[in-house]
């Protein structure tokens, strides 16, 4: 059961060691790689992974839109949990609303945990609204299918380039 309001849970599972699988999610070379909706690359700005530290970065989509977003780490546990709340954001790191819907929330948490068995990696990320109005759940509830369809992309994104490191 989640602690917050609306949240998604997705577990998949890597044909990788825990030590990579955690290593790919905060080292900004492996991070750009594969992170974000498939088609869009991504800039990595800023990447300080350690509670208070902050991942700052543009996603490009193939038309050329840029968007910038932030994750703030909460929790750093290596190789077995991250804890991160994500903002879309300007270029500096302020939070803004997100371009595609002014009732977006601000802050989505995301809670990653990885266990190891027989060489794979089962990843599990919890998260949803913090601070929520009852606008930005709605929008969130009502984006549910497509944010579950985005980390889909992503998650798959992140196999194969798990499948070329090894």
């Amino acid at each position: 059961m989640t602690a917050y309001a609306n949240g998604l849970e997705i577990t998949r599972t890597f044909d990788a060691p825990r030590e990579l699988v955690f290593k790919v999610w905060t080292d900004p070379e492996h991070f750009a790689k594969w992170w974000g909706p498939q088609g869009f690359s991504l800039h990595v700005a800023k990447m300080d992974v350690r509670p208070g530290g902050m991942f700052l970065g543009s996603q490009r989509s193939p038309e050329g839109f840029v968007m910038w977003g932030k994750f703030t780490y909460q929790e750093v546990t290596p190789p077995e949990k991250l804890v991160f709340v994500q903002s879309f954001s300007d270029e500096e790191g302020n939070t803004i609303r997100a371009p595609f819907d002014p009732n977006w929330p601000l802050e989505i948490i995301n809670i990653l945990t990885l266990e190891e068995e027989n060489g794979k990696t089962s990843l599990t990320l919890q998260g949803g609204p913090v601070n929520a109005t009852e606008e930005e759940l709605a929008a969130f509830e009502k984006m549910r299918p497509m944010v579950q369809q985005g980390f889909g992309g992503t998650f798959a994104q992140l196999d194969a380039y798990l499948a070329s490191q090894q």
